[in-house]
């Protein structure tokens, strides 16, 4: 899932009897997190080096369960698979959308994209905007360039949900989405995201 984590919750919870389970942003497991928390901060490209590779690093190590999980059946959730890294890290100066695809080449193909799409000017009426490093218009906008991008891969199955909608409407547009492709997939092998 790309973008709102406050429609996943809900969606999340209603799926959960049906063999759904979330996986949490994969940083927030690995050590490679502490390393780059205080590391560097005045060397901007070092940064997203650094960045990129803790992310793809990080989503390599659970490939294995990630599969394990898969294979007994159980549907993952996962926010912000590879997708996200690619689009933010992409934006940025020197680098460019097919080397940041690169080191997550191989990982299990997601069945389902959701990218929840909301205009840089309706991001900004919500609350907190710009209090984090890259939440400002120009480089948001470079950003949701590179989500289009992404979304043209007619190999991925990418749904584009308006995300100025109601938390309600967007809980069901989710479950919809999700409990169709749960139907869909059931028993297809897993495959590989960008081989």
């Amino acid at each position: 899932m790309e973008g709102c984590r406050s429609a996943l919750v809900p969606s999340l919870h209603q799926l959960a009897p049906t063999g759904c389970s979330s996986c949490k942003q994969w940083t927030k497991q690995v050590a490679a997190k502490r390393l780059y928390k205080g590391a560097l901060h005045n060397f901007k490209r070092a940064c997203s080096l650094i960045d990129q590779q803790r992310n793809n690093v990080n989503r390599d190590d659970f490939k294995p369960l990630i599969k394990e999980k898969l294979n007994q059946g159980i549907t993952l959730v996962v926010d912000r698979y590879a997708f996200s890294g690619v689009a933010f890290t992409s934006a940025k100066e020197n680098f460019s959308l097919d080397w940041c695809k690169q080191p997550d080449v191989g990982l299990p193909k997601p069945d389902l994209i959701l990218f929840l799409q909301l205009s840089t000017l309706e991001a900004a009426k919500r609350g907190d905007f710009g209090n984090e490093r890259y939440e400002n218009s120009s480089f948001q906008e470079k950003v949701l360039q590179n989500y289009y991008h992404l979304i043209k891969d007619k190999t991925l199955n990418w749904k584009t949900i308006d995300a100025s909608k109601s938390i309600e409407e967007l809980h069901n547009e989710i479950k919809s989405f999700t409990e169709e492709v749960m139907q869909e997939v059931q028993n297809k092998p897993i495959g590989e995201l960008w081989n």
